[in-house]
């Protein structure tokens, strides 16, 4: 199967975490990746500068409305939500969701009502539990998970909240989830194509919301 994106949500340790996992990823891979990691409100553009000095993709730092394009590494901008839609990218200034703006569930909820079951979702290293719930709603709609193996993580929480949620998830350390992605091909057709009925969200399951504090 082919795969139109892949997200990745990281926090305490993700620097470490993120230049192993993008610095395996092969020249030409095509499938649009983004990064979400928690940082401080005022961060600089430093996290885009420093992933682009270890792999020959492209890395951007991502501006609303920005198109999603193939071949690409997406960073998630300090201090907004991250929504991906249908070909392109929105920013929110939405409340923070567990205390995280921008919150890994937010970009992963959206991602999976976006492209189903041509979505992946991979939890790193992080110490709350951001990101299990919007890792569980991309396994739901038929996407991959990959979790890294907490006893590699720098701090384990993270990894350890998204098996709770998604027991199938792939378990591995980092070199294996990259050698994984690096298998994937892209889908690049869907991500300007219009929504399909399987891609339509199931009745009773609504739109990830924000909502403020730790919910």
């Amino acid at each position: 199967m082919a795969y139109s994106i892949v997200v990745v949500g990281t926090s305490w340790g993700g620097l470490n975490a993120l230049r192993e996992l993008v610095g395996k990823l092969p020249a030409d891979f095509r499938v649009p990746t983004v990064v979400i990691q928690h940082r401080h409100r005022q961060s600089n553009h430093l996290l885009s500068t420093f992933l682009q000095e270890r792999t020959t993709l492209a890395v951007a730092e991502v501006e609303d409305k920005m198109p999603i394009e193939p071949g690409t590494v997406f960073i998630a901008p300090a201090d907004y939500h991250l929504l991906v839609d249908r070909g392109s990218f929105a920013l929110s200034t939405d409340a923070p969701v567990r205390y995280s703006r921008p919150s890994i569930d937010v970009t992963f909820y959206s991602a999976a009502d976006a492209y189903g079951s041509a979505s992946v979702g991979v939890i790193l290293t992080g110490a709350n539990s951001d990101g299990s719930r919007g890792l569980r709603r991309i396994f739901d709609r038929g996407g991959l998970a990959f979790v890294q193996d907490p006893l590699t993580a720098e701090s384990p929480t993270m990894p350890s909240a998204a098996i709770r949620c998604v027991p199938d998830a792939h378990v591995q350390p980092i070199e294996e989830i990259a050698t994984a992605l690096a298998g994937l091909s892209a889908d690049e057709e869907t991500l300007h194509r219009p929504p399909r009925e399987s891609h339509e969200r199931p009745t009773g399951t609504p739109p990830y919301r924000p909502s403020p504090g730790g919910a």
